[in-house]
């Protein structure tokens, strides 16, 4: 018995005018329909393969193999796709509640953590470095930080400085490594997120040193062997520790236990 039979209707011919289209290849998934996290997405693929200079609208549109004026629909311009970037690296952290007892541990967590993520991309530090994150998103991060200042006892004035300043080493260390990433690219050497040939570079440094007449330069030489610190890491905690030990001298001092009052002023004078 034919489908005709059966009561199911036998596919018409091709009409003559009907457009040939490429057949789809078979398992190939449609594309998935635009949208603010795939702009986003592409952006940051640019952003790695090209750095920041070469971040454009363009070449977003490109990775995503739609026209620039389909961007627009979900972000309004370059700058607020640069905004959209710097409020993703806060995605799934959230500083822990303030801790009087454990403040300055708390604060080394955040900056090594807040390196991390600027890290996982490259030039992440310049975008964050011109974003601040006072966005309705960002807000609840900036209280919590002020949180763990003013917790400690930090006075105010210091507090509300406190959080621009360790962010702004924090950032401007991560641009300096990026830079020497992109110089050791550029040389044909293997990009790390530490130094690449640091090592080497350090020793010729110290030893420059420590050759500098005494008369002249006495304290390069005997800081010669530490002027360099092996290892990025090992810089970025020094110099975060620096700063740590700052903001607790404003700490006000404890209280002395002066003991009993026991109202004999005798031998006083």
């Amino acid at each position: 018995m034919s489908d005709a039979a059966a009561g199911t209707p036998a596919s018409p011919p091709p009409s003559p005018w009907q457009r040939e289209r490429p057949a789809r290849p078979h398992g190939t998934p449609p594309r998935a329909p635009l949208s603010r996290e795939r702009v986003v997405e592409a952006a940051f693929t640019v952003l790695d393969r090209q750095g920041f200079d070469g971040l454009s609208m363009r070449q977003v549109a490109a990775e995503l193999g739609v026209a620039v004026s389909a961007l627009y629909a979900h972000v309004s311009s370059k700058d607020d796709l640069l905004e959209l970037m710097y409020t993703r690296l806060f995605d799934g952290y959230a500083m822990p509640a303030a801790d009087p007892e454990r403040w300055q541990e708390q604060l080394r967590d955040f900056a090594r953590t807040w390196r991390r993520r600027l890290m996982s991309h490259r030039d992440m530090a310049r975008i964050s470095m011109a974003h601040v994150p006072f966005t309705a998103e960002l807000l609840p991060h900036v209280e919590a930080l002020l949180a763990v200042f003013r917790t400690a006892g930090l006075p105010d004035r210091i507090a509300a400085e406190a959080g621009d300043l360790i962010s702004t080493y924090i950032d401007g260390f991560v641009l300096e490594e990026g830079m020497w990433q992109d110089r050791a690219a550029q040389q044909g050497g293997a990009a790390s997120p530490a130094r690449p040939d640091w090592r080497e570079m350090a020793d010729e440094m110290q030893n420059y040193f420590a050759s500098l007449p005494a008369r002249d330069f006495p304290h390069l030489r005997a800081l010669s062997g530490l002027m360099v610190a092996d290892t990025s890491d090992e810089r970025f905690d020094i110099g975060l520790e620096i700063i740590l030990r700052g903001l607790a001298s404003y700490l006000p001092a404890p209280e002395a236990d002066a003991g009993p009052d026991t109202g004999n002023t005798a031998g006083t004078v």
